[in-house]
């Protein structure tokens, strides 16, 4: 009698995600990696001679294990963006989805403020000495201010500004003096408007996505614009604040260019003057003018551009015309810049230390989808040629927009003008970046959405960050 041998059923081939899945784990892996060479090599330099002017390099932060008020919110709020996140993005109809993504972040960034208490984490963030709170009797009389103001920037100079005055055009500061001047003066006030402000990006930005891509694209990217890690900074400094102004003007203009709203003219000059305030709020934010060359380039018009122009040239003629000449603040920052820290900050780290900040900030699962972009986007940028015509698919379109911002970022990097801090400084691009996530795969969202949530909690619980 002869036995039967049952086969073996077949392996399963293998899937076509697994080795670009693999691509993505290794770009994460890479981004830990820069990150970890920034940390071991910047200690290296900063106990070797002190030049580097951060204690925690590449961030400037100081090493403090800490629980919080905060700390169950925060991973309250964490579990239920990593569970329900994604399923609700794809189900919500669109308005409360955009409304439910702010209220996410707004939750989010005050769980990570409150890790640290009120006080320290919010209150007494923006009344520090080099910060916009303790000048503002000084503005009591606004006309002469404004017409000083450039008269103050260096630091031998009478009275000089604090850093973060001297370093941005007045637009920053006066926005602190006209809370006060309404009633809402105190570092308490100026930390909920910067964080309310702030977290307003994640809405702008999906407002965007949606004009320049497609509606799919907007709610795969919802929970990456949620719990990115950059939150730990907007809830700490005015470049949450000045990241929403600028997300703003560029989601206005998306609904100009694409004509997705009912009024595109009254867009586009929306989209002016809030590109202008943003150039008054800090001057490294001129890059943004790069994204917005993206956009008109991807809906392929210039019909926005006379009244984007407009409203930008009457924000510049306001503040001119009341005494503060832009150039001049611009080329005396750059002297008072090297007056201090940057003198001595080595380029030669910071140069690629920034982009470890960037991976701190925008998370793991956004170098994953970086990855992906750069990798699109050879495809992508040959099919905005004239003779090609226009992009139809999304992910081409999101590689374009993304791209872009890397453009400003390294742009950014190599001016030399971002010698650390990077990880607040370039917060208006880090809005942006996450967006790159919606080219990850659905089934592995959860997944990447832990690492995000992870990194920004292990920040926030073992450092006690600058700003």
């Amino acid at each position: 009698m002869t036995s039967r041998v049952t086969p073996r059923p077949a392996s399963p081939p293998p899937s076509p995600q697994r080795p670009v899945h693999r691509l993505d784990l290794a770009a994460a892996a890479a981004g830990a990696l820069l990150v970890v060479a920034a940390a071991l090599a910047g200690t290296v330099i900063e106990h070797a001679n002190g030049s580097l002017h951060v204690n925690w390099p590449p961030l400037y932060a100081s090493w403090s294990p800490h629980l919080g008020p905060g700390t169950p919110a925060a991973l309250a709020v964490a579990v239920v963006v990593i569970v329900h996140g994604p399923p609700l993005a794809a189900r919500l109809a669109w308005r409360p989805l955009v409304l439910t993504g702010w209220a996410a972040a707004l939750a989010w960034t005050w769980a990570l403020a409150l890790i640290d208490g009120w006080r320290t984490g919010i209150a007494g963030r923006l009344t520090t000495e080099y910060e916009y709170l303790t000048v503002i009797r000084r503005f009591d009389a606004l006309g002469p201010a404004l017409r000083d103001f450039t008269h103050h920037i260096l630091n031998n100079a009478p009275d000089h500004w604090p850093a973060h005055v001297a370093g941005h055009p007045p637009a920053a500061v006066l926005t602190f003096v006209g809370l006060d001047r309404i009633g809402l003066g105190g570092g308490g006030w100026a930390g909920v408007w910067c964080i309310t402000v702030g977290t307003s990006a994640v809405a702008a930005v999906l407002i965007a996505l949606r004009a320049l891509t497609d509606e799919p694209t907007a709610r795969r990217a919802a929970p990456f614009l949620v719990l990115a890690p950059a939150a730990v900074w907007v809830g700490t400094s005015a470049d949450g604040y000045f990241a929403a102004v600028a997300a703003w003007s560029l989601a206005l203009l998306a609904l100009a260019a694409t004509r997705r709203t009912r009024r595109p003219a009254a867009a586009a000059l929306a989209s002016g003057l809030l590109l202008g305030l943003t150039c008054y709020l800090s001057y490294g934010l001129t890059l943004v003018a790069l994204i917005a060359a993206a956009i008109l380039l991807l809906t392929r018009t210039a019909r926005p551009l006379p009244l984007l122009a407009a409203g930008a040239v009457t924000v510049a003629a306001v503040f001119t015309l009341a005494g503060f000449r832009w150039w001049e603040g611009y080329h005396l920052l750059i002297e008072r810049y090297y007056q201090g820290a940057a003198a001595v900050r080595p380029y030669a780290y910071w140069v690629w230390g920034n982009l470890a900040c960037t991976v701190l900030i925008t998370g793991l699962a956004t170098v994953a989808g970086l990855r992906r972009t750069l990798a699109a986007a050879p495809t992508a940028l040959r099919g905005l040629r004239p003779s090609a015509g226009p992009l139809r698919a999304p992910a081409d379109r999101l590689a374009v927009l993304v791209s872009a911002v890397l453009l400003a970022v390294l742009v950014a990097d190599l001016s030399g003008m971002s010698k650390a801090e990077t990880e607040r400084i370039w917060l208006p691009f880090a809005a942006w970046l996450p967006a790159a996530c919606a080219l990850l795969p659905t089934t592995r969202h959860r997944t990447w959405l832990t690492a995000q949530a992870v990194l920004a909690l292990l920040i926030n619980h073992l450092l006690y960050t600058g700003w």
